[in-house]
């Protein structure tokens, strides 16, 4: 198995069927997720080149995304064999990536280390000043709004709640993104988690005062 081949051919793949996205889960998410997989998992000594692939197909097969999620699954399945992954490893790719999900936070956890990796570097990409910035492109390509102060965050949340349900982007920090520090699965994870998890706290500050005409 080629690992650096399959791994530009995983990019390529990406890029070619993320490239366009303006969601918030285009090329460039996957490239910032794939390189804190890899910084992790140097640090916690896990597989590097099983986080980076699985960083870099996370969303290929992604509910969001797709509008056949199963056959996504099915493609992105046959797409690895093909390309030379070992059959081991493509069932790893596929634990993960059908796990790791946030959806609403009512998921078991991943069940290793490899996979605590990529759900915690994913999980980095939604919050701190990258998180801020995804999430208003995530929320005007759902056409919600920015703000409204009659509409109050929702709590236990189903699948579909979290999907399909009214809420705004401010209501997102609460609903998910403020959760995210206290879910991270590895120490290097948390550490990064933590100053990033400030971060929009400070924002918030910021922007309820300029809300208010405060500032």
């Amino acid at each position: 198995m080629d690992q650096q081949h399959i791994l530009e051919q995983a990019r390529l793949a990406v890029q070619k069927k993320m490239g366009d996205d303006s969601s918030g889960h285009d090329w460039w998410h996957t490239y910032r997720v794939a390189e804190t997989a890899k910084t992790i998992a140097a640090e916690e000594h896990a597989d590097v080149f099983l986080c980076e692939l699985t960083a870099l197909l996370h969303d290929m097969a992604d509910e969001k995304l797709n509008d056949d999620p199963e056959q996504a699954s099915r493609d992105l399945y046959a797409w690895m064999l093909n390309t030379g992954v070992e059959l081991t490893a493509v069932d790893h790719v596929m634990d993960i990536i059908s796990t790791m999900s946030f959806k609403g936070g009512n998921r078991p956890p991943v069940r290793t280390l490899e996979g605590k990796i990529v759900q915690d570097a994913d999980r980095l990409d939604a919050i701190g000043a990258m998180g801020i910035a995804r999430v208003f492109a995530y929320s005007g390509w759902k056409g919600r709004p920015i703000h409204d102060p009659r509409m109050s965050p929702r709590e236990q949340l189903t699948p579909e709640q979290y999907r399909n349900g009214n809420d705004t982007a401010i209501n997102h920090f609460y609903e998910k993104l403020l959760k995210l520090k206290d879910l991270m699965n590895t120490t290097t994870g948390r550490n990064m988690a933590a100053e990033r998890h400030k971060f929009m706290e400070l924002y918030l500050d910021q922007f309820y005062a300029e809300w208010e005409g405060q500032r």
